[in-house]
């Protein structure tokens, strides 16, 4: 099977053009390292991987808080376009982030606003291998801080760079090193 790389990130708000060119080019490097592409199918930063994933040859799943393609469209304002396979959860916006989480091997925070501080606190809780995109604003600035508030290990591995390309071959190396160990699953 393929590893599945979820970026997760701001798909609404004020986003700065360096984050969306680096969520592009890391879209792009997903694909370059043969992994599968996973989003929450929506615009922002999300959209903009999955561009830069399509644009590069890459497989790109989205995760839909709609019940289906009419929801995803109209109710939800998101995107079909890069996308190879939507999975419709019904869940709506925080219920997909679950199933969104637990499809990745490895996952990626660009920027972020509340949606994503829920879905890097989903995957650090369960032991995920996290990249941190600096230099994209948002959460990803106060991720080193989060992460020694808690005090909780994990299991997971949290790599902070500014390189797209580079992050994703060092969270790779880790996720081969890692894969088959028992992940947290903790309460709390």
């Amino acid at each position: 099977m393929k590893i599945t790389v979820g970026v997760i990130g701001s798909a609404g708000g004020r986003i700065s053009k360096t984050a969306r060119e680096k969520s592009y080019l890391l879209g792009k490097a997903v694909a370059e390292s043969g992994c599968v592409l996973l989003t929450g199918g929506c615009p922002g930063i999300p959209f903009d991987a999955a561009r830069g994933a399509k644009e590069a040859g890459g497989i790109v799943v989205g995760i839909s808080p709609g019940i289906d393609l009419n929801e995803h469209v109209v109710r939800y304002k998101s995107p079909t376009d890069y996308l190879d396979i939507l999975i419709f959860t019904g869940t709506g916006l925080m219920g997909r982030e679950v199933t969104g989480i637990r499809s990745c091997d490895v996952v990626v925070v660009v920027s972020g606003r509340s949606g994503t501080l829920g879905e890097f606190s989903i995957a650090y809780d369960e032991g995920r291998p996290i990249g941190v995109m600096e230099g994209t604003g948002g959460i990803t600035r106060e991720i080193k801080k989060i992460v020694k508030a808690v005090k909780k290990k994990t299991g997971s591995t949290v790599l902070y760079d500014s390189d797209p390309k580079r992050l994703v071959a060092r969270l790779l190396k880790v996720y081969k090193k890692e894969r088959g160990k028992p992940r947290s699953f903790s309460a709390g």
